[in-house]
């Protein structure tokens, strides 16, 4: 596993772009059964009350740091960190490698037709992309011992290089943590939004928005009431965090 360093309640690894894709090829070609992370404010949020969630974060075999205040944070705690690497910036990248190096993908998550809508589009820009799966599982799947042997088969049947699983937090974390072992993919991504954003029905950020640590602000404006109590109630006790691992 890659040197990891602190950061608040969790230890992360202190990567690039390029270098974070370099891992997860070495990962796939070497067959280590392994998993990767992305945190940001609300994924700390959630640690800081939820053992078992940090413990799942430390434990990933990549732990990247997805938003500009961690980045900030990183920086005042004197463990800067290379750079903002959030999934839905990064399995773009990792799809263009996995079309160039023949990796299989399966895509998991999403509202009904989204992860096909997903894989399409793919599909037509990324001649060469290989995706073997798609699945929206249905609400409450995590509660059903049938639907996660069902998925598990599903994934098992294709065995597929790359696992992007796009879920939501605490969800996709505790769903890998405890089926990365009992499917037959080799490496699994928390991947959060992404599907929405490779489907194209919802729109990402503009560049200097996401820059300046503003894809927050451009989210919420897309969707207030869904996030109001994140971005104002729950995310803004991080500055509490920050002083409590200084």
């Amino acid at each position: 596993m890659m040197e990891k360093q602190p950061l608040l309640n969790t230890f992360v690894n202190n990567v690039s772009m390029a270098e974070t894709l370099q891992e997860i090829c070495r990962l796939v070609e070497e067959k280590k059964k392994s998993y990767v992370v992305a945190i940001n404010v609300d994924v700390v949020m959630k640690m800081e009350k939820d053992e078992y969630l940090r413990r799942i974060t430390d434990e990933a075999d990549l732990t990247l740091v997805d938003g500009k205040p961690l980045v900030w944070i990183a920086k005042w705690h004197k463990h800067p960190v290379k750079a903002k690497i959030s999934g839905s910036d990064m399995v773009p990248e990792l799809c263009k490698v996995a079309a160039e190096k023949g990796y299989t993908l399966f895509i998991l998550g999403g509202a009904d037709g989204i992860a096909e809508k997903a894989a399409a589009n793919l599909e037509r820009d990324l001649p060469g992309i290989r995706i073997v799966g798609t699945y929206a599982p249905p609400f409450g799947f995590e509660k059903d011992e049938d639907e996660l042997e069902r998925i598990n088969g599903m994934i098992s049947s294709v065995h597929p290089d790359l696992v992007i699983a796009c879920l939501g937090c605490p969800k996709q974390e505790k769903w890998i943590y405890e089926n990365y072992l009992k499917y037959d993919g080799t490496v699994s991504v928390c991947a959060g939004a992404t599907v929405d954003f490779l489907a194209g029905n919802v729109s990402r950020a503009p560049v200097w928005m996401s820059e300046h640590g503003l894809e927050w602000l451009y989210r919420f404006s897309q969707e207030p009431k869904r996030l109001f109590k994140r971005y104002f109630i729950d995310d803004i006790k991080v500055l509490g965090l920050v002083w409590k691992y200084r």
